[in-house]
């Protein structure tokens, strides 16, 4: 597994950096800080997150929502703004071919700008900040229409979310936030400035990029930025994050590798073409309706970097050859064949609603869906199914079995009025292991509008009773409107389970989307074998008679100790 992701960990390690911007001789006021992605080391092109430079915007922030915007150039911002890169030892540094292969001890510095002891990137010298030029501010306008149909713009569903560089309970003001929200989708493309004896560190192949369109949802994927920017370089650094491609719209991308704040702006790369970055970091935490959604928000790289060449073709014709030194882009319609079908048995999940109710279910059989009831509560209802290829597909079917209310297993089984087509029934596991790769497919989050996402993490326990697995419990981001939807070993593609629930803390009422439910297959896979077969509802009627021991389970409270025998 590891020999997997190794080629992405080297270069994602070796284009990450961190980019500060402060005021010339006005140390009192700060600096502001991101991650970035170097491009190209000779000559030091470096792309991070616009949102640092929003105080230092001579027209203010609002000039980044006009109508067709794209991009500004670099005298947009005040001429007492000052930047500085830094990133690590790499393999062509002095410190880097000093260091390597020798087993060294971080111990952190947590410096600044100000002259320090040389600071150690996890046993290896760090290179010092080197001084930077803004070139261009971009955008890119599909990010933006995309943003603002899926997360609405000055209406109710807009104010449900929250895309911060904070987390949920540290202040932030209204400003502040504006100025954050403006900056979403917005880039800076800055030149490192270095002298001749220091061009060799420079010097390096430029990342490849690969279109958001060659990669299927699931991909694996790696995440590289410095949790709280500048801070404590020599400890946070190009710190790793392992996911997948969750969800797209466009060059609008979701991922579950889990970033933190000042990760803005960090490379998003692919572990197949190995290392090719693929997105930024736009927003590394997403609330909605107060609850931490588990995914970060990315900006696909392609399309900046192609608004950045005509930027510079329409610029003074100094910047023109710059357009020639950015990355080289990979797959559609370049044509490496980049794109492998996504995972057959992610077709299976499907989109169920019932009146004003949603969720998700999957199919286990060609006219046949489970979902939650909470989903589907009434017998005999009328429900509405949509698979998730073609989105403008729909069936109409109605239920045959809901579990009742004081069952623990929240089932309910429709029969759908013809079969779904092109749709691969997943095959039932029999057998579950702890620690194993899952993914979860629902349609949290977004309902149909992007179809479903995917999400990944290991199978953390199996809650047996009597020798019987009865819940099975992942780490996998778990959202509202994933409810029915399945649970998948990621190896084999077999069906695991049924997703019940996420985690709700009722002191504080936080939501975990990384610790849920799920039901397991194998309850449910003898009576539904039986119905499809017979037509007979006899087994499904008996998950409502299961015994205590899978009550006290699923109410998560601790199993009643043994009643002391009288001794009369």
């Amino acid at each position: 597994m590891r020999r997997q992701w190794e080629p992405a960990m080297r270069v994602a390690e070796q284009a990450g950096c961190v980019v500060s911007a402060s005021r010339a001789g006005q140390p009192e006021e700060g600096s502001w800080s991101c991650s970035g992605v170097i491009l190209n080391r000779s000559p030091g092109l470096v792309l991070c997150h616009g949102g640092i430079f929003t105080p230092f915007l001579r027209a203010g922030s609002g000039v980044l929502t006009e109508a067709g915007a794209t991009f500004l150039p670099g005298d947009s911002c005040a001429d007492d703004l000052r930047l500085h890169v830094q990133w690590g030892p790499t393999a062509a540094s002095p410190a880097g071919r000093v260091e390597r292969g020798r087993p060294g001890l971080c111990t952190p510095q947590c410096a600044g700008l100000e002259p320090s002891p040389p600071a150690r990137h996890r046993g290896r010298p760090l290179e010092p900040p080197h001084p930077a030029e803004l070139l261009l501010l971009l955008s890119c306008p599909d990010f933006r229409a995309h943003f603002a149909r899926l997360f609405g713009s000055g209406s109710d569903t807009a104010k449900q979310w929250r895309f911060s560089s904070a987390a949920r309970e540290e202040e932030v003001s209204e400003d502040e936030e504006e100025d954050q929200l403006r900056a979403l989708g917005w880039f800076a493309l800055l030149r490192v400035r270095h002298g001749l004896e220091e061009e060799a560190d420079m010097r390096g192949p430029a990342v490849a990029v690969v279109s958001p369109g060659a990669l299927p949802k699931g991909t694996p994927l790696l995440a590289c930025g410095s949790p709280f920017g500048a801070f404590c370089p020599d400890v946070f650094l190009n710190t790793l994050s392992r996911g997948v491609l969750s969800n797209t719209a466009g060059p609008l991308l979701l991922t579950d590798a889990r970033c933190l704040p000042g990760t803005e702006g960090g490379g998003v790369f692919a572990v197949r073409p190995a290392g090719a970055l693929l997105a930024l970091v736009a927003a590394p935490l997403c609330w909605k309706a107060h609850e931490w959604v588990g995914l970060t928000l990315l900006c696909a790289a392609a399309p900046l970097l192609r608004a950045a060449g005509e930027a510079f073709r329409s610029l003074r014709p100094g910047t023109a050859s710059l357009a020639a030194l950015l990355p080289p882009e990979l797959g559609a319609p370049w044509a490496l064949p980049l794109q492998e079908p996504g995972p057959p048995w992610a077709a299976a999940a499907v989109l169920v609603e019932c009146g004003t109710v949603w969720g998700s279910g999957v199919v286990v059989a060609p006219r046949l869906v489970v979902t939650c009831r909470h989903v589907a509560p009434r017998e005999m209802a009328r429900v509405l199914v949509r698979p998730t290829t073609p989105k403008s597909a729909k069936i109409w079917g109605h239920v045959v079995f809901a579990a009742q209310e004081t069952s623990p297993y929240d089932i309910a089984v429709v029969s759908l009025e013809k079969e779904l087509e092109d749709v691969l029934v997943p095959m039932p596991t029999e057998h579950f292991h702890e620690g194993e790769a899952v993914s979860v497919v629902g349609f949290g989050v977004f309902g149909q509008a992007c179809g479903p996402s995917v999400t990944s993490g290991i199978l953390s326990a199996v809650v047996q009773v009597d020798d019987t697995p009865v819940m099975l419990q992942t780490t996998c981001a778990v959202h509202g409107g994933s409810s029915g939807g399945p649970l998948f070993s990621t190896p084999s593609g077999d069906l695991l389970g049924i997703v019940a629930s996420n985690t709700r803390d009722n002191n504080t009422g936080a939501t975990y989307p990384h610790l849920n439910f799920s039901i397991p297959i194998t309850v449910l896979q003898p009576a539904l074998q039986r119905y499809s077969q017979t037509g007979d509802l006899g087994g499904l009627r008996e998950l409502d008679q299961v015994t205590e021991p899978v009550r006290v389970v699923w109410r998560l409270q601790r199993p009643l100790a043994e009643a002391p025998r009288s001794k009369l």
